[in-house]
């Protein structure tokens, strides 16, 4: 079952161009993640907050990601983020041109 997993949290930058280059290697890590079919990263520099938005292949593969994610988090510095995991509704899903 396809399972969506949205972290969302407090970030202090680097946004932007400075962000994507901060990031370029864990980016190349996470595209590696067993089960992984894709991740959207958001930031907003107004609210200084970051959020992942992913789809995995499985509940099983999802919750070893998010086991894993969270102490990379903690060492980032980030203390308290918001983790919500999701099943899909893939016909709904499909009306609304989601790419699944």
């Amino acid at each position: 079952m396809t399972t969506l997993v949205q972290f969302d949290f407090a970030f202090d930058g680097p946004w932007g161009e400075a962000f994507t280059s901060a990031c370029s290697d864990l980016a190349a890590d996470i595209a590696n993640e067993p089960g992984l079919i894709w991740k959207l990263w958001g930031e907003n520099p107004d609210t200084r907050r970051a959020s992942g938005v992913y789809l995995f292949d499985t509940p099983e593969n999802a919750e070893a990601y998010v086991i894993k994610h969270r102490p990379r988090l903690a060492a980032f510095g980030v203390t308290d983020p918001g983790c919500s995991v999701f099943s899909l509704n893939l016909p709904l899903s499909r009306t609304t041109r989601a790419p699944v």
